[in-house]
């Protein structure tokens, strides 16, 4: 296998889960920084809907996040994050990526959907957000006692729901939840991902 290409955003959390597998699974690759102003030709000749990521390997396009981080787990899973296929893995994430992402991006931008208050939507993320607390109950981590997909795979979003307004998600009642995302934005693998290219 010749050396995977990754086109991404630093700050877009879809790009930021496929760069947490890839770097954690150890595949070698080479990471394009992406202007989403001026996307590069060659990202919309392998991607023409033009969203990060993308990844190229050896002319097999993998343009879905949550299928990029299988695609690496495919080649190296040495914590078990995928823990055997678990299948309440996958209804998580599926729940973040079409429940919460909805609420999360009118929270975020509530000025584009005037229909509600800004609290409106933020109320509707907090659902999602007490499911995560309770998950966390009597583990540091949501699927085990480990770092796992789910993890990887949420933890981008519950950061940038809980960056929209810092002082309210401190004083909200979800400790553990709060711990949980300190822990993982401290952690040597997100900390790595996040580096300025």
């Amino acid at each position: 296998m010749s050396e995977a290409l990754l086109y991404s955003f630093r700050r877009c959390p879809y790009a930021m889960r496929a760069r947490l597998a890839l770097r954690y699974s150890g595949v070698p690759v080479r990471i394009v920084e992406v202007s989403l102003k001026a996307k590069p030709a060659e990202m919309l000749a392998l991607s023409p809907k033009g969203t990060v990521p993308v990844l190229n390997v050896d002319g097999q396009v993998i343009e879905e996040s949550l299928e990029i981080m299988q695609w690496a787990l495919a080649q190296n899973d040495p914590d078990n994050w995928l823990l055997q296929g678990d299948p309440a893995i996958f209804a998580l994430i599926a729940e973040n990526d079409q429940g919460f992402k909805y609420h999360l991006n009118r929270y975020k931008y509530a000025e584009r959907y005037p229909e509600q208050p800004m609290e409106h939507y933020r109320a509707g993320g907090e659902v999602f957000l007490q499911k995560l607390e309770a998950l966390l109950a009597d583990r540091d981590y949501l699927m085990a006692n480990h770092l796992t997909l789910a993890d990887a795979a949420l933890a981008p979003f519950v950061r940038q729901y809980a960056h929209v307004d810092r002082v309210w998600f401190a004083g909200t009642p979800y400790k553990r939840l709060q711990a949980w995302l300190e822990r993982f934005m401290d952690s040597a693998l997100f900390i790595a991902v996040m580096a300025k290219p």
